[in-house]
């Protein structure tokens, strides 16, 4: 287990060198990640090491999200007075997420709709 939390550091660890030393616009982590993926494609090996540790973090995401809340608490607290921008902001950013989920997840459903008729014919 010590090995695979190993190799998850060190892929996050990777992924914030590559983005500070090219300057990348996207956070250290998910490039860390992408070079993950990578990894795994490359070496089946990898994903038995990884897979354990992965399992036992995600069945503890739910702890990862305290600090967060905390500090949108903390947050709160000093955009008194903006209370109306903010739930607007929230609520608008909310529907659009949403409604582009749709439309990515309609756009998908077409394309494996097109291959099901294509294969019928």
């Amino acid at each position: 287990m010590l090995a695979a939390f190993a190799v998850l550091l060190l892929f996050q660890c990777l992924g914030e060198a590559v983005v500070f030393v090219l300057r990348l616009p996207i956070p250290g982590p998910v490039a860390g990640m992408l070079l993950l993926s990578s990894a795994l494609i490359a070496l089946p090996k990898l994903q038995a090491l990884v897979e354990s540790a992965a399992n036992t973090l995600l069945s503890h995401l739910s702890l990862l999200f305290v600090p967060a809340g905390v500090g949108i608490i903390v947050a709160a607290a000093s955009g008194s007075g903006h209370w109306l921008a903010m739930l607007v902001s929230v609520a608008v950013s909310t529907i659009l997420a949403l409604a582009v989920t749709g439309l990515i997840l309609r756009g998908i459903g077409g394309a494996d709709e097109a291959k099901a008729k294509d294969g019928d014919a």
